[in-house]
């Protein structure tokens, strides 16, 4: 085949149609059902779903077939099949649904209003992941345009990723026919190390996210009650302590750690070599720890307690002198991947509810708990044509990384399939701030992912 041709076909492609239809798609604020409960009525996610399923009829190649699920109550899905004329079967994931809005964009920028500057397209979603279906087509018809033979290909596209896929289990029961038995299952949902080279995710953590209430009071009363009447933030942070060691970090429920994979040690201390030590980027804060390859664990390997929401305190300006009836909190906790998620998640329910302070009221939300993922042994096929596209494409060697977030997806299948390979890959690189603010999406990175994933689909074999 001619491999500068199809780099150039894929080149304009992402200039003259995937482009365009992100910037559209930026515009559309189809939070997940998690962030925006009344997501059915608002219509965002139909309007952001007549947009990609009109787009991939317009694209789709010859023969192939979209099928779209909308039940009610339920995100939507989308399936693409192709098929084949090869034996084996390639299954393609992304998502369509979008994480909040976060504060502390720059000027200029903003969740909702498409900004392309200096080869960046910023805005909510474009990167993660709304780039994913896209560019999977766009692979698979430049193989079609040389006249390369396919195996069955379905690409699948799901509405509810950001809230741990709580409906994808029913759709993969609903289409187990369509989805089959996959051989090798390709995520672009993932990050990269930097922006040089072919990424592979070895690994995911897990994740159990709740919201943690402690009641105490009918009603807020007078400060001056303070020392005879404790504070629910006092309650609160002392629950906090029966999960985590707050001067170290470390999680302290036993259930949530696990014994690290020696050849994942060794993989961390690569990492470093490729990229040096990790960089706490726009933060005043130090390291929690100087040793570099602790430091890539601790985001991979290690649980990790986040606090991301809160409700029952005043803003500020109108915090009065008054103890508050209750304190609530979003938490997000990290579970390494090979952690069970559901007793993890029991775990955490029975450190969190017994012997309440003070007797407190204590009352606990848990989400969908989505379980972490460790990828097989890849095979030699695979290893080889991962390392020549990155050499193709990007003129340097593959790398592989370990990853902190969660793909609830990667798990189901690996478990469902565990003979299958696995290629988990995407354009969340250095500061393109996924979830956060002044997300982008690298626009050369990923012209450069797209071909390097048309090059391993062409070497595909069972």
């Amino acid at each position: 085949m001619d491999q500068k041709k199809l780099i150039k076909e894929i080149d304009q492609f992402w200039d003259t149609d995937i482009v365009p239809a992100l910037v559209d798609y930026i515009k559309i604020p189809n939070k997940s059902p998690s962030f925006d409960p009344d997501w059915e009525k608002n219509g965002y996610m139909y309007e952001a779903l007549d947009l990609a399923v009109d787009w991939a009829e317009k694209h789709k190649p010859s023969g192939s077939k979209i099928t779209v699920h909308k039940p009610p109550g339920k995100t939507p899905l989308i399936l693409l099949e192709i098929p084949g004329k090869k034996s084996g079967n390639v299954l393609m994931y992304g998502h369509l649904d979008k994480q909040p809005e976060m504060e502390g964009w720059d000027p200029g920028l903003s969740p909702w209003t498409p900004v392309i500057k200096d080869d960046k397209l910023y805005g909510r979603g474009g990167a993660d992941d709304g780039y994913a279906m896209f560019a999977s087509i766009a692979s698979i018809n430049a193989l079609i345009e040389q006249g390369i033979n396919l195996p069955n290909i379905v690409i699948l596209i799901e509405f509810c990723e950001e809230s741990g896929s709580p409906d994808l289990p029913f759709y993969i029961e609903k289409c187990k026919n369509e989805i089959g038995s996959p051989d090798l299952v390709i995520c672009l949902d993932s990050g990269a190390g930097d922006y040089k080279r072919f990424w592979s995710s070895t690994s995911l953590r897990g994740l159990i996210g709740l919201s943690l209430r402690v009641d105490g009071l009918k009603e807020g009363i007078h400060s001056g009650a303070s020392g005879f009447i404790p504070s629910t933030f006092r309650v609160m942070r002392q629950l906090l302590s029966r999960i985590e060691n707050e001067e170290t970090g470390e999680i302290i429920i036993d259930e949530l750690t696990t014994e690290i994979p020696y050849h994942r040690v060794e993989e961390a201390k690569k990492l470093i070599s490729i990229l040096g030590e990790s960089k706490i980027e726009n933060s005043f804060f130090s390291p929690s720890t100087s040793d570099p390859v602790e430091a890539c664990l601790r985001m991979t390997w290690r649980p990790a307690l986040s606090v991301v929401g809160s409700e029952g305190m005043p803003t500020l300006q109108n915090a009065g002198n008054v103890l508050r009836p209750f304190t609530s909190l979003k938490l997000s906790i990290r579970i390494p991947p090979l952690v069970d998620q559901f007793k993890a998640q029991e775990a955490i329910k029975k450190a969190l509810l017994k012997n309440p302070p003070y007797g407190a009221k204590i009352t606990l939300d848990f989400d969908e708990p989505a379980a972490g993922w460790n990828a097989p042994k890849v095979k030699d096929w695979l290893a080889t044509s991962i390392e020549s596209a990155s050499e193709i494409c990007f003129g340097e060697s593959a790398g592989s990384i370990g990853e902190g977030g969660t793909i609830p997806f990667m798990a189901m299948l690996g478990e469902q399939f565990p003979e299958a390979q696995f290629i988990i890959t995407g354009v969340l690189g250095p500061n393109s701030n996924a979830h956060g603010p002044n997300e982008f999406l690298h626009i050369s990175y990923a012209k450069r992912l797209t071909s390097s994933i048309a090059l391993i689909i062409k070497d595909f074999r069972i």
